[in-house]
């Protein structure tokens, strides 16, 4: 599937409007003016004055309002400065078509982890640039949802999802933290793999988080992919497109599943590790009772005997 995207003013987005009409769609997209689908073209109208054409007759039904934005004039090279490729990186690997993998959640003490591989073809990257995908650490929650809403029906990607109770499961059995991440990073990997197929990614990145010896240790007796071309760095985000994507629809994933563990609990489950989930995972247990912690929360954390002595404080 194609992707065109135009740089409008708003007088020419209320007139593309008006003359989609009769194939406006009911999609509430986060800072978006209008959605509309033709027979071959799916186009989404942002309040930032970009327009995203998606589909086979993209270029086409682009071309009745303007020319597309973010054109590269040259080959698109790896990024300069902050996540400069470096190491064993293969020079220029920042506009290669790659699979990037990163994940989130592995520091929260609430809600799962959550790991996304997404491939990015090179000729994708100036569109993703257009469309705000960056770092997701340097972007809010709100803004993040925005972008996943649209690049998810852009990049093909897999998400592994390891839910609490599996989590708190496998690792009563004496898995590390570090290995769960690399068996999810594997087969997210895998599955992109199987999706793009026949196609082959130049290079695949991973967002370190363990020596590359050691991951691959981690593999060991797992159906896992070929070492090469497989490449590995921390801050990743900055060297590759393909792993920032990744890195956006990983957390949106996590804020969806928050979002749903905060429902089922009563209120706002808050993210991270700090006081605040002592005292809402308090909260959990004196209205739930101390058996519902596996279902939220990575019961190995500190957090856990805190919560439990906030409870023991109140109830004495």
């Amino acid at each position: 599937m194609g992707n065109v995207v135009l740089n409008l003013e708003m007088s020419k987005i209320n007139e593309m409007k008006n003359y989609y009409a009769k194939q406006l769609v009911d999609k509430n997209i986060p800072g978006s003016v209008f959605a509309a689908k033709t027979p071959a073209c799916m186009i989404t109208a942002y309040k930032s004055g970009k327009v995203l054409f998606q589909g086979n007759d993209c270029e086409s039904e682009a071309g009745r309002w303007g020319s597309p934005a973010g054109v590269p004039s040259k080959k698109p090279s790896a990024a300069k400065g902050k996540g400069e490729a470096k190491g064993d990186l293969p020079p220029g690997i920042g506009g290669m078509s790659a699979i990037g993998s990163d994940e989130v959640g592995t520091g929260d003490f609430f809600g799962p982890i959550t790991v996304v591989a997404a491939y990015v073809r090179k000729e994708d990257i100036p569109l993703l640039k257009e469309l705000g995908v960056r770092d997701s650490k340097d972007l809010n929650d709100e803004k993040i949802i925005s972008i996943a809403k649209v690049i998810k029906d852009v990049v093909p990607f897999s998400l592994m999802t390891l839910k609490n109770e599996k989590y708190n499961q496998v690792q009563r059995s004496g898995m590390s933290q570090g290995k769960m991440k690399a068996l999810l990073h594997n087969q997210a990997i895998l599955n992109v793999l199987e999706k793009i197929s026949p196609a082959k990614p130049e290079a695949i990145l991973i967002d370190q988080f363990v020596q590359p010896s050691t991951y691959f240790q981690h593999l060991k007796g797992q159906k896992a992919i070929a070492n090469k071309d497989v490449y590995f760095s921390t801050k990743a985000e900055g060297i590759h497109l393909a792993v920032a994507a990744a890195s956006i629809l990983a957390r949106y994933a996590f804020i969806q599943y928050i979002d749903k563990l905060s429902e089922a609990a009563g209120f706002k489950i808050p993210k991270g590790a700090g006081s605040q989930v002592d005292v809402a995972a308090a909260k959990l247990i004196l209205s739930k009772g101390r058996e519902c912690l596996p279902s939220y929360v990575k019961l190995h954390f500190a957090n856990t005997d805190k919560a439990i002595a906030i409870v023991n404080k109140k109830r004495n």
